[in-house]
């Protein structure tokens, strides 16, 4: 979603953009770690414009959105007759990106057996075809990217190590966008204009707006804004999406003080209730959980249930109850069935 921006110059970038010049002439494989929507693939963008390969391809590949072995097609191609529907060959990403990067995007997500069959190319620097015997060699830079706490699935040998120090020869943290605040007004003039360009409008950002932005918590950093500008863009006023924000803050969707302590100073004798402290926490907690999930599997709820582990029935509820999308029919006629 981010793919037209240059990679911010807020000084919480600083060490991102100066470790980039250091590594990006080498072949070695780089780690990107951060939430959901921070900006990993335009670090990866930067890393490849900044490289030698510059002028080869830079491919992604998003090992969460495909299953298993759609995946292994998609990164290594397949034979013809190779499986059910196969009627051609085709060649997968890792020969496309010959002499290029190759970004595995929520590397997090990749089943085990093709976490070993990745740790091969990495060593070897060749592969085969799904149904086929050829060795084929490539030479592609692998970046990967997760938003997954990889060193706990490894605990829960839901990871390979040795993958897992291949792919970490460099680390990348990404900081997520309320603690790159400064960035949000160029962000918003960037995402301004090619939105109104796209959609042959002249919308502007009332100062207003751009305030309560500077304010909220943005759960789903830089993708959460860019949707934000480009609702403003296609309805032509800032209006319902400023409220909608200004809605969110009231709701306490950002770390701001606690509430008991901003109840505190208006009123110094207000009954400060730790049970309802210990709801609101959790509430909030929940709503970040919630929707970070929802954006790592791009709204997929099916998936999003299953891996929350509650059942879809309950978790159209929670996204209603947290507010993070206005229910539609069908979900109405889920929840009330």
């Amino acid at each position: 979603m981010t793919d037209g921006l240059n990679l911010c110059s807020s000084s919480k970038m600083q060490p991102i953009r100066d470790l980039i010049a250091k590594v990006a002439a080498t072949n070695t494989t780089v780690l990107l770690r951060g939430e959901s929507g921070v900006g990993k693939e335009v670090v990866a963008r930067a890393l490849h414009r900044a490289s030698p390969r510059a002028q080869k391809q830079f491919l992604k590949v998003n090992c969460a959105a495909l299953p298993g072995e759609l995946l292994e097609s998609e990164l290594f191609g397949h034979e013809k007759g190779a499986f059910t529907g196969a009627y051609r060959q085709k060649p997968g990403k890792f020969e496309a990106a010959d002499g290029g990067t190759l970004l595995l995007d929520e590397i997090g997500e990749m089943p085990l057996r093709l976490q070993a069959k990745l740790l091969h190319v990495l060593q070897d620097g060749e592969f085969s075809r799904v149904g086929g015997e050829k060795v084929i060699g490539t030479d592609v830079r692998l970046i990967a990217s997760t938003n997954r706490d990889l060193e706990a699935a490894m605990r829960a040998h839901q990871f390979r190590e040795d993958l897992y120090y291949r792919l970490n020869v460099i680390e990348i943290r990404i900081p997520p966008l309320r603690e790159r605040r400064e960035e949000i007004p160029g962000l918003l003039e960037d995402f301004r204009r090619r939105f109104n360009a796209q959609y042959g409008r002249a919308v502007e950002i009332p100062q207003d707006t751009v305030r309560v932005f500077l304010e909220y918590h943005w759960p789903g950093n830089i993708r959460e804004l860019e949707n934000a500008v480009k609702r403003i863009v296609v309805l032509g006023s800032a209006r319902p999406v400023h409220q909608e924000i200004l809605a969110n803050l009231s709701r306490g969707a950002r770390p701001v003080t606690p509430a008991a302590a901003v109840a505190a100073a208006v009123n110094p004798d207000a009954v400060i209730s730790l049970k309802e402290i210990a709801r609101q926490a959790a509430r909030d907690a929940e709503r970040v959980a919630i929707k970070e999930v929802l954006d790592r599997v791009h709204w997929n709820r099916a998936k999003a249930a299953r891996l929350l582990q509650i059942s879809y029935k309950a978790l159209l509820y929670k996204i209603v109850q947290c507010g993070l999308v206005v229910q539609d029919e069908k979900e109405k006629e889920i929840i009330a069935s």
